[in-house]
């Protein structure tokens, strides 16, 4: 029987990774306006999805990259490269003067609701959730574990982090009520430039595994 530390590191290691608590605030700047039940259905399409990929990464492992011909630093550059683009329309807020635009020229419900952009993919899910560092973590947990019931149990540990990470997208209406119209502007550009951050360190962090620092 795998000693439960080993659980336990999975835990943290994933928990750190996946940030269940620094990922509310994200989810309330980029749903920010939308109603309660499109915000629901958006939070568990995102944390199902990336609960569905990070199983098929840590159970294929780095077989789902080399089939493609994908090395691990070149998804860490692409996957920096796609959250510097959402990072850009946080700081400028382009998304909340798309949805200003939208709303003055729709006249009917359903016509708005379609219109009204869907997050859970990208970037909830890929890269925010299930990014490379996720990504990375999953297959080298299960590279480490002994057996196939490990293998099982790390992929428990990882839905429990996403259960959390659903947790607080649920409460994140409370969130946006406690800080307001001017709160939330706040904090999507300073999401912003801390997403701009940390997608350049997932492009260098890729450089650096291609061997292009040295």
């Amino acid at each position: 029987m795998t000693d439960l530390t080993f659980f336990i590191s999975a835990f943290v290691t994933l928990f750190v990774v996946i940030d269940p608590i620094g990922m509310a605030p994200v989810f309330v700047a980029l749903t920010q306006g939308q109603s309660a039940a499109r915000r629901r259905a958006i939070a568990v399409r995102a944390c199902v999805l990336a609960f569905l990929i990070l199983a098929l990464f840590g159970v294929a492992g780095e077989a789902v990259l080399g089939f493609v011909g994908i090395t691990m630093p070149a998804f860490r550059i692409a996957g920096g490269l796609l959250l510097f683009l959402t990072a850009l329309e946080m700081l400028f807020e382009r998304r909340t003067k798309r949805r200003a635009s939208s709303a003055e020229e729709a006249t009917e419900e359903a016509f708005d609701e379609a219109e009204e952009p869907d997050p859970s993919v990208f970037p909830l899910a890929v890269p925010l959730i299930a990014g490379p560092g996720a990504i990375a973590s999953m297959i080298l947990l299960t590279g480490r574990a002994p057996g196939s019931i490990d293998v099982i149990g790390i992929h428990v540990v990882m839905a429990l982090v996403i259960c959390l990470v659903l947790g607080m997208f649920l409460i994140s209406g409370a969130i946006e009520r406690g800080l307001g119209v001017t709160g939330v502007s706040v904090v999507t550009r300073v999401l912003g430039m801390l997403l701009a951050a940390l997608s350049v360190q997932f492009v260098l962090d890729g450089l650096a595994g291609a061997g292009v620092f040295g």
